[in-house]
Order: C-alpha cells, then sequence, then structure tokens
C-alpha cells in the first residue's frame, strides 16, 4: 500500500485516530418521554442519511488537521480526513500531536506538571539569550521554592484556603503543635520573609517602627492585626514581596550577598538566610500539600544539598547552645580555634547527600575525618524533616555507629534548629 503522496515509507501502520471527543450534550438521552406521551404512537422517522464524503487530495485534507482536532470540521470533512489517517502516517502522527495540543487550551484544567518543567525551560532560554541582570545562583533555590509553592496555591480551590494545616517542630527537646490553615502558613511565610525585606531597606509587611521581634513573634504579630481570619488574598502580597526581593538582590551586586540579616536569637548573612527562606517555604508547602492531598516533590538535588550544608554548618553552634544549657553532655576535648577536634562523621544519602564532619567541643574546631568518633547515615529528606522538627531524634531511622553520647547529641540539635 502507497500514501496518498505515493511514498510508501510514510504509511508503515498507520495508528487509527478517533474522533473528537463529543460534547456532553451528544451524550443525552433525548428520546425519553413525559409518563403522559408514553401511549401516543411514535411517528416513523425517516432514515438519517449518510453523509456525504468528499473526494478531497492529501494537502488538501492535510490543511483540515487543525480544525478537524477543533472539531470545526463538517461531518462529511471529518469523514474524510479519518478515512485519510487510516492510510497516511505522517497526518495520523501530526494529528495525534495536534490534539495532544487542544487538550492544553483548557485554562481550567489542573495539570500536575513536573517540578523541574520551570527550571529547564528557564536554563533553555537562558542558554539562548543570557538575561541582562542574571540572578545569583545563591538565589535561585528561593526562587524556585516560592514559584513552586505559588503554582501550588495556584491550584487550590477557594475553600482549600481554609483547610486545617497542622505544624509540628522541636522546642526545649519537647514536640510542639500548632494548628493553622493554608492562608495562615502564607501569613506567616510573609511575615518572615519581612526580615529579609527589612535588612534590604524595603517595605515590611507588618509596618514601620516594629520593634525587633522572633519569627515566631512576628507571625503571631502579623496573624492578630489582621481584621479577618486570613485567606486567598494573602497569595498576591507574599507573591509580590518575593519578587521584589529577588529583583533587588540580582540588582544589588555582590556585596549583597554579605548583608546581615538579623533574627532576634540569631543572625545569618543574606546568602544564607534567602537558603533558610527556601527551606522553610518548602517544609511548609509540603505541610500545605499534605492537608489538601496534593503531590509535590522535594526541591532538586543541587538545592537540597545546599540546604542540608547549611543545616550541618549551624550544627556545631546548636550543641554549643544546648551544652550551655545542659541538655547536652560535657565538651570532652576542648581545642583552639581552628584546630581538629573530635567529630561525628555526618553521612547524607540520596539526592543532595554528602558528607559532613560536625565539631563536637566547640564550634570553633575544625571538624575532622581523622578525629571523627561517631557516625550518622540518614536519607537527605529524612535528615531535612528531622532540622524542621517534623520527627524527633528518636524517629530518625538512622545508621549510627561510634560514640552513643556523640549520636543523641547531635540528633537533638539538628532537631533543635525548628522552630515555628
Amino acid at each position: 500500500m502507497t500514501g496518498a503522496n505515493g511514498d510508501a515509507d510514510d504509511v508503515a501502520r498507520a495508528p487509527w485516530i478517533p474522533g473528537p471527543r463529543r460534547s456532553a450534550d451528544d451524550h443525552a438521552d433525548l428520546t425519553a418521554r413525559l409518563p403522559e406521551e408514553a401511549e401516543e404512537p411514535e411517528a416513523e422517522e425517516p432514515e438519517a442519511e449518510e453523509p456525504e464524503v468528499p473526494d478531497l487530495s492529501h494537502n488538501v485534507l492535510k490543511s483540515l488537521l487543525g480544525a478537524w482536532a477543533l472539531s470545526a470540521c463538517s461531518t462529511g470533512e471529518t469523514r474524510a480526513v479519518e478515512n485519510h489517517l487510516t492510510a497516511c502516517a505522517p497526518c495520523a502522527d501530526e494529528a495525534l500531536r495536534l490534539r495532544d495540543a487542544v487538550t492544553l487550551l483548557h485554562e481550567d484544567r489542573d495539570l500536575d506538571l513536573d517540578p523541574l518543567l520551570r527550571s529547564r525551560v528557564l536554563e533553555n532560554c537562558l542558554g539562548r539569550r543570557p538575561a541582562r541582570i542574571p540572578v545569583p545562583d545563591w538565589v535561585t533555590p528561593y526562587d524556585a521554592e516560592t514559584a513552586r509553592l505559588d503554582a501550588l496555591l495556584r491550584d487550590i480551590g477557594e475553600s482549600e484556603w481554609h483547610t486545617p494545616v497542622r505544624l509540628k517542630w522541636y522546642e526545649e527537646d519537647q514536640v510542639v503543635r500548632r494548628k493553622a490553615t493554608v492562608a495562615a502558613v502564607i501569613g506567616h511565610l510573609l511575615a518572615v520573609d519581612g526580615l529579609v525585606s527589612a535588612a534590604l531597606g524595603l517595605d515590611d509587611p507588618l509596618g514601620s517602627g516594629v520593634p525587633e521581634l522572633s519569627p515566631t513573634e512576628r507571625t503571631e504579630a502579623f496573624w492578630s492585626a489582621l481584621d479577618r481570619p486570613p485567606n486567598r488574598s494573602l497569595r498576591g502580597p507574599w507573591r509580590d514581596q518575593s519578587h521584589t526581593l529577588i529583583r533587588t538582590v540580582a540588582f544589588a551586586g555582590r556585596g549583597v550577598a554579605d548583608l546581615t540579616v538579623n533574627y532576634k536569637d540569631f543572625a545569618l548573612p543574606l546568602r544564607d538566610s534567602l537558603l533558610e527562606r527556601a527551606f522553610e517555604c518548602w517544609l511548609h508547602a509540603d505541610d500545605i500539600a499534605t492537608a489538601v492531598a496534593y503531590p509535590y516533590a522535594p526541591p532538586s538535588g543541587a538545592h537540597l544539598h545546599g540546604m542540608i550544608d547549611l543545616a550541618a554548618r549551624q550544627l556545631p553552634a546548636a550543641l554549643a547552645n544546648r551544652r550551655r544549657t545542659g541538655l547536652a553532655g560535657p565538651a570532652k576535648e576542648l581545642v583552639a580555634a581552628g584546630a581538629p577536634g573530635r567529630s561525628l562523621h555526618l553521612e547524607v544519602e540520596g539526592a543532595g547527600g554528602g558528607h559532613w564532619y560536625i565539631s563536637l567541643d566547640s564550634p570553633a574546631a575544625l571538624g575532622s575525618p581523622e578525629r571523627a568518633v561517631a557516625q550518622v547515615a540518614m536519607d537527605g529528606v529524612e535528615f531535612c524533616q528531622l532540622v524542621a522538627g517534623h520527627i524527633t531524634p528518636e524517629e530518625a531511622a538512622a545508621g549510627q555507629d561510634g560514640d552513643r553520647e556523640a549520636i543523641r547529641d547531635v540528633l537533638s540539635a539538628a532537631a533543635s534548629l525548628s522552630r515555628l
């Protein structure tokens, strides 16, 4: 058999293409009669005439594929196109592509897209035409996580903004729980991101003249100041603020990375602060996704690695703070600042994983593989769940070897990094 254009190679086993899906009205039973009409004799209806199938050339039929995919052809043209598709493989392939494209034209349809699609599209676009003012690499995790959360918020309905969300963290070796809503969680992110805005000289969502507050205190103050329960109207201010932060940092130049962001109880350079905000955005997005039964994946491997690295760098100071309050065992071997000291080998597996050596006796000491007295192996996402306080040190399924006290102290210090 040869194709319509005479080329035998174009024909091999062309797939059968079903016609366009009928509308809901096409399936309705229009023959049902009212009870009082049941006894009346049915009038004989003339048999439907078969549509006349026009004899069209290959080029004309090919030009009709777009109209056919949109269900815009007449009955005869539709029959002619479908007869042609059973004999012409190139046109059949093109018809399949057009039919798939038509399904994407429905704006009200929720699409669970690959979470990495946005980054791949941006990478491809920027590879062809670099941005005039590129976003620094250390800002991309925050950019990606805020965009992913915004896509989730776009997909949920009005009523789901009031869905209960269970927040959980670890405080003074106790699990703390707090009930909120999807909208309240976005208000929390908006309020705490305001610390970064204030450090950059931008507008604070809490207003001017706000005293120094911790992230939890800022959240409580923001919630209390609302005239009514939080709702989806918070999405716009939160997303506008994140866009403004990214744009401001991109225009600010290199020196801005070392700008200090004060969290009241601790401080971080802006570079680490935006990574910390990306981490919290992901974890709270996962809280929201769990509440509304929405599929949500972890960050990309490179971004997850940066978040784990930030937590690992904070562990020596967190361990020292717990030791001062009697929540951790005493230091066993003090060394000079910068010298190798007793260490715990933290091995994180999976995407974003790596190896870290945590100084045990002094935050100023240098973690060293030669001085490792214990080893902990964990999955990357599970380690982040521990740092977020979503699981306790006892619940962490960690492979452990060596000094048990050191392992317990480091896992507890990781959980103590969590907060609302």
